[in-house]
């Protein structure tokens, strides 16, 4: 049964470090694959469709990141190479994305922290409205000095 299953997987002939190199490169192609699906670049592989989602393109970018921190020194030049290769086609693609991308992120997320903070302003300016101008005035200067991202 075990002989089957290994000819199967084509591990028949293979040592252990070969098997473990070929898991490697799977796993790292994997990750690979990932991110440039939701980096847009590839359709998913079941539906067709496109997707985009950075953060999660992201995650698999630092995870190879990681990947090669950890197994600096302990990697043929086969694996280390196609390591690198493939970190510097990501990371080149996630910024070809970040630059198309128009700044919605950056509208979205200025937008968004002042309009709560606008919203709680007018609670505290109906219990009493001599105190409503410093604070407006304060609400302001905050907004002047916000840190964007």
């Amino acid at each position: 049964m075990n002989d089957s299953n290994a000819q199967g997987g084509g591990y028949a002939n293979a040592s252990r470090e070969e098997i473990m190199s070929a898991l490697f490169a799977n796993m790292v192609i994997q990750q690979t694959n990932m991110a440039l699906m939701l980096l847009g670049k590839v359709p998913h592989p079941e539906t067709g469709e496109m997707y985009r989602d950075l953060d999660s393109a992201k995650m698999f970018i630092d995870q190879l990141e990681m990947l090669e921190t950890k197994t600096k020194g302990n990697l043929d030049k086969r694996e280390e190479g196609l390591l690198k290769q493939s970190l510097m086609s990501l990371r080149m693609a996630f910024v070809e994305e970040v630059e198309a991308q128009p700044d919605e992120s950056a509208k979205v997320v200025d937008a968004a922290p002042p309009s709560p903070a606008l919203d709680e302003q007018p609670k505290s300016a109906d219990t009493s409205a001599a105190p409503a101008t410093p604070a407006a005035e304060d609400l302001e200067s905050r907004k002047k000095y916000s840190k964007k991202y």
